[in-house]
């Protein structure tokens, strides 16, 4: 990964699916399952109709599966 791709994944407000699956170690397939069975973060679509989700929901969603384990 380059200094320009790890700057904009900590500082950009928005993930995109394979950020969020490479950092949890998934594939696109289980991403697309989680969202089908509505367990995935919170997305949108942008008009070009690529996917995102904001980073802070995507801290709240793990936050929230944390609790879920305990």
């Amino acid at each position: 990964m380059t200094e320009k791709q790890v700057k904009r994944r900590t500082t950009g407000r928005h993930l995109t699916i394979a950020e969020v699956c490479e950092e949890l170690d998934i594939s696109r397939s289980t991403f697309y399952d989680w969202r089908a069975k509505r367990k995935a973060p919170p997305c949108f679509k942008l008009p070009n109709g690529d996917i995102r989700i904001r980073r802070t929901a995507f801290e709240n969603w793990l936050s929230g599966l944390e609790e879920e384990a305990a």
